[in-house]
């Protein structure tokens, strides 16, 4: 298991876009089960919608993706390469994710060939399906990200 401070020696992000809190399952190299509490107070809550806060699907699938990222990269940040999102395919939203809520993240890798990298997810809340899709990375040098 994994808490926040061991998550940060390996991702990238930090707060407020690290999204990953938890790491409770990793099989390097194929898969991890994570955790995501939902609290009312992050800054998208107001504007998604006032009045009625439902967690955006994209920062759904972001906590996949950073998910995916601990997998694929188990040993840590590497410096000079950054693991890069291509693909989102055939994510569905069964029911929304609100303040409050635990999201329980699991993420398998499906494919490594050709220098992709793809993974299938599900999120679930309380045992119940909220979410799941499939996404493909590719590495990439941290130099040439923005020429």
């Amino acid at each position: 298991m994994m808490n926040i401070m061991d998550i940060n020696q390996r991702i990238r992000q930090r707060p407020p876009f690290q999204m990953i809190e938890r790491v409770l399952e990793l099989v390097p190299g194929e898969s991890a089960r994570g955790t995501k509490n939902v609290c009312v107070n992050e800054p998208y809550f107001e504007g998604h919608f006032p009045g009625m806060p439902i967690m955006p699907g994209v920062l759904i699938i972001e906590c996949c993706a950073q998910l995916c990222s601990l997998v694929v990269d188990h040993e840590g940040v590497k410096d000079d390469m950054i693991y890069v999102l291509l693909k989102v395919d055939q994510f569905k939203f069964v029911k929304p994710v609100l303040p409050g809520d635990v999201l329980d993240i699991t993420v398998k890798k499906t494919r490594d060939a050709g220098g992709l990298t793809s993974f299938d997810a599900k999120v679930l809340v309380d045992g119940q399906l909220r979410t799941k899709g499939s996404m493909t990375f590719t590495a990439v040098p941290k130099e040439s990200i923005g020429q």
